[in-house]
This record gives structure tokens, sequence and C-alpha cells, in this order.
């Protein structure tokens, strides 16, 4: 799974200055700070809590926190509070905020505001909501959404043009599939492109086509840039209201800190101005996409901005595709279509050439690899670039699904990071091992195999492919099953993490991926009060209660309340 390509964009560095104001003005100092976020300006002692952190290489437990003035630890269970003024946590269970260590924000703040499919369970629903949100919409120029699965459909097919032709035919739609690798357009959508039975194929795309070699709708991977260039452009508001819209979403499930696989440069340009404004409720580590790092990079680079609320040091690359759309990169064909290896993005000659680009530009580098030949050529990158040790950067493979199981040594050799979204096994177990069969499933999805051999494991959702609900995470990690509980005993059980592990990855080790292991992802001491107040404890569930049923009462970041969702 995992986001396309990023929304394109091409912005002058005059452009880029103007729209961030004089944020990005003076060249980037790293580790430099902007003005303190908000704090509570006094000393607080939150009490009565069955609190844990990790700490000291393990499990901790406290029952009371104390916050400075400043939003950060000053200590736990503390013998002298010194006046601070008490938090009866009501013996409620409190962890430090959790990190989704790959997501993407604006795609998730889109879609608060865009037709949403994730759900559907058949094409006659899907096109009934289309049918409803159009004549909700009546002045929008283009109808945009997302979130279909023709595999939970049980369509057997892909969705056409001619199927969204039924209930919409006067405008162009732009439907996005759920990974974010394919999407389906309606003939109003062909023409508003130009996309004929002549038009070819891009590398690293396809457009799919009926038996008379007809465009059917349907875009795949670098294909959906023909119509992404037509799609209406977003402007700087637009930004704002999706920002704002996905802190309020990711306050709500816990989420104090979220890494974004990949932005463009005026996005980082609005992310920029919030910060420095203090308006964030979110910490967010900024991957640049290629294009934003080549118009850009050299002016943004910054480790801390205000205090932690930003971090700028990180690009993307995609090596594949994904799974689901046959578009993840293998190195044999796949099972249920042996004419077809997949979709490789980039050759050999040009990740290397990008990978180095990026090292050299100071930055660390994070490359989406979802099939085993992908994995592969990331690794040979790596090896290319970084020799046979590991690098102080902490470079950083994105989803590593399928991997050859002799490949997998090589991650703990690189000193790589593999960031890795529990959910994607859970989400992918009706369709994964028909594309890839029994044998080399073994490479895939394998969270213990890294573990085990001390490969550092950063855990994501990649929302909004996925739900951004850390504890639906937390659940398939330890479980390997759906919200169901389905299957019984768990989708290759033998490959889950415990729970102390699994929240690890989801705080300390996602903060150890972002470098901000020392200010953030545990409730120490010197670090921010990042935390959350929760309805049962993950580590116990109640009887009758999943991990995936449990609720965030409070979200509390550099010490300071920014979500209240249920009474103490």
């Amino acid at each position: 799974m995992c986001e396309h390509h990023p929304r394109r964009t091409s912005i002058t560095r005059a452009q880029f200055l103007k729209l961030a104001g004089a944020a990005f003005a003076a060249p980037a100092v790293l580790g430099a700070c902007s003005p303190e976020p908000a704090a509570t300006g006094e000393r607080l002692l939150l009490d009565n809590v069955r609190g844990y952190t990790i700490a000291g290489g393990g499990l901790r437990r406290f029952a009371s926190l104390l916050v400075a003035a400043d939003g950060r630890v000053e200590a736990l269970d503390p013998g002298n509070t010194g006046g601070a003024r008490r938090i009866d946590g009501r013996g409620r269970v409190c962890l430090p905020g959790l990190h989704d260590a790959h997501g993407h924000i604006w795609e998730l703040g889109a879609k608060a505001t865009e037709l949403n499919l994730s759900g559907t369970r058949s094409l006659d629903e899907a096109m009934g909501a289309l049918q409803r949100y159009a004549a909700e919409h009546p002045d929008q120029q283009w109808i945009k959404g997302r979130g279909w699965n023709e595999v939970v459909w049980g369509l057997g097919r892909l969705p056409t043009a001619a199927d969204l032709d039924r209930v919409v035919s006067d405008r162009p739609v732009w439907l996005e599939r759920v990974d974010g690798h394919a999407a389906v357009t309606n003939s109003a959508g062909l023409r508003a492109a130009g996309v004929t039975a002549d038009t070819p194929d891009p590398d690293g795309g396809q457009i799919v086509r009926g038996a008379d070699g007809q465009p059917a709708g349907v875009f795949v991977d670098a294909a959906t840039d023909l119509l992404d260039e037509h799609l209406p452009p977003l402007g700087e508001q637009d930004h704002r209201q999706h920002l704002e819209a996905v802190q309020r979403l990711l306050n709500k499930v816990g989420l104090t800190s979220a890494s974004d696989a990949g932005a463009e440069a005026d996005q980082v340009a609005v992310l920029r101005k919030e910060a420095d404004a203090g308006t964030l409720s979110v910490r967010f580590n900024e991957f640049l996409s290629w294009d934003a790092f080549s118009e850009v990079g050299a002016d943004v680079r910054t480790d801390s901005v205000a205090n932690d609320l930003l971090r700028i040091r990180t690009v993307k690359l995609y090596v594949d595709g994904a799974l689901g759309s046959r578009g993840a990169a293998l190195i044999d064909p796949y099972l249920d279509a042996p004419d077809t290896r997949g979709l490789p993005q980039l050759s050999a000659e040009e990740l290397n050439e990008q990978v180095r680009s990026i090292i050299d530009g100071g930055y660390q580098c994070a490359v989406h690899a979802i099939g085993d030949l992908g994995n592969r050529m990331v690794l040979d990158a790596y090896e290319r670039a970084l020799g046979d040790g590991p690098s102080q950067l902490r470079h950083r493979v994105e989803h590593v699904q399928v991997v050859a199981p002799s490949d997998i040594p090589r991650f703990k050799k690189l000193g790589l990071i593999a960031s890795m979204q529990p959910v994607h096994a859970t989400d992918d177990m009706n369709m994964a091992e028909d594309r890839v069969g029994p044998d080399r499933i073994a490479g895939a999805y394998a969270w213990r195999s890294f573990l085990d051999q001390g490969t550092v494991i950063a855990a994501g959702s990649d929302f909004p492919v996925s739900s951004e609900n850390p504890f639906d995470g937390l659940h398939a990690a330890v479980t390997r099953t759906d919200r169901e509980g389905k299957p019984a005993g768990g989708w290759y059980p033998k490959q889950a993490m415990t729970i102390v592990e699994a929240v690890r990855a989801f705080t300390l080790d996602a903060a150890y991926a972002a470098h901000q292991e020392h200010v953030l992802g545990s409730l120490e001491p010197g670090k921010w009060a990042d935390f959350i107040l929760l309805d049962q404890d993950p580590f116990a569930p109640e009887p009758g209660r999943a991990l995936w049923q449990t609720g965030v009462l409070q979200t509390w970041v550099g010490g300071r309340r920014v979500g209240d969702y249920g009474t103490l």
C-alpha cells in the first residue's frame, strides 16, 4: 500500500519564500529553534494514574507525572511537587503520546472534504454514494474521492469509466483506490485529460484498456499523473483547511506526533508558518518529495522548528507501486498475474543517483518499497551509497512488505529503519498470498524476523490508506487479526509483536526513526510532556473489549491539553 506520488507542483524559490514569509529567508541552521510552543505556564502534577512508558530498555510504570512550566517532564513519581497544580487522573491509564511513523497528512485532511468510499462493500454502494455526493456538490468542477477497493467489493474486476458514467456524466470524476496507487475516472475525465487509445503508457505506469484498446478509465501508478495535472490546483487556504482537519483527527485518536511521508514545497511553507505561529497541536516530522527537495531542499533543512513542533530532514522516494494494484515490483511474476512483475518507478541508476543526492544534501533518505524486487533495489542502492556500515542519518525503508528472506539480514547490516504499518498485514491478508504465493509470503509483513535480528521497527498506519487510529495498528501488531478477530489465532501469528514491542514501535522507536528520541517518544525528565489518557489498559484489555476498542479521553502536547473526548 501507500500513497502514490504526492500531488505534483512547481514552485520557484522566490515563490516559496513569499508563501512562507520570512521563516526560510535565512539559511537553515540545524537545531535552531523558534519561540516555545504555548504551554500552561505553570507546573502541573498529573496524579493517580496507571502510567506506562518505555525507559531504560523496558517498560516503566508510574503513578504521577510532574510537568514543568515549560511543558517538559520534570519527574515521574516525584517526592516533592513544590506546589504544582494537581490534576486527578482518576485511575486512568497514561501513555506517552503516540507517533505515527508513516502517514499522509495532506491527503487525510483532504479526505475530510472529498467523497469517502472507505467502507463501501460493493460497486453499487459506491456508485450510490457518488451519485449523492454529486447532487450535494453541484458547483464542484471535478468530483474527487478515494477509498474504493474492488477486492472488498468482490467485483472480480476493476471499476470502469462506464460504471461512473451511469451516475455522473456531466463533469469529470476522479476516484483514487484505497492504496493511492490507482484511480478511476469517467468519460468526462478522459476527455478533459485528452487520453485516447493512442495515448502511450508512461514509464512506471499503466493505462488499463478494454479489449478494443480504448482506455477503460483506470490509471495505475505513474499513469495517474496524466489526470492529476488536470485537477483544479490547491491553494494556501486549502492547505490550511486540510492541516486543521488532520490535527483534529489525529489528536482524537491519541497521536501527538506524525511523520508525513511526502509533501510539496507549498505545503511545507504553510506548515512552517503554522509552526512559527504556535498553532500546531501535532508535531510533524516532514518528508520532502523528490520534487520539493530539488526545488527548495537547500533552504528548508532543519532539525527543529518551534521547539520540535516541526522537523524537515527527510526526503521520500518511490521505487515501486502497491501489491493490491499489482504495481509492487517482484523478483518473480505475480502468482495471479503471470504476465507481470509490477511497475518499478525508478531504474537502479536513477535510484542510486537520487539516494546519493539526498545523502549529500544532509538529509535522511526514506524509500517506499513494497515488492521483494523493490526492497532489493533499495538495499542495493543503500549498500552502494553507504558501503558496509550504518549511517548516522538512519536511513529508512518505507513499508518493507514483501522481502526475500535472504535480504532481511541486510537491513541490520546497513543499520536501516524498517518503517512498517501493522494494519497492512490485516488489510492485505485477503489478497496478499494470492499475489505472491505461500513461499514468498514467508518474508512478508515479517515483523518478528526483523525484531529478532535487532532491526528497529517504526510503526505507522499509512493513513488515509488505512485507519489513522493507532489502536488499530497496535491490535494488528499483537493479534495479527482484523477488528472481528479473524482469522482465529491470527494470520501467520509467529510474526506477531508483543504489546510492549508494539507500543515501543509507536512511541520511542518511531521517535528514533525521526531523530527525535532525545525529546519525544517516552515520558522521561527533559522530554516534552506529550501524553494521552485512555479508557482501558492496552496491556490488559477489559474482558469483552479488544485492543482496537481503546478510547482516548484526553490528549496533551507540551504540557497543554489539546483534546478532551470523554469523562475521566
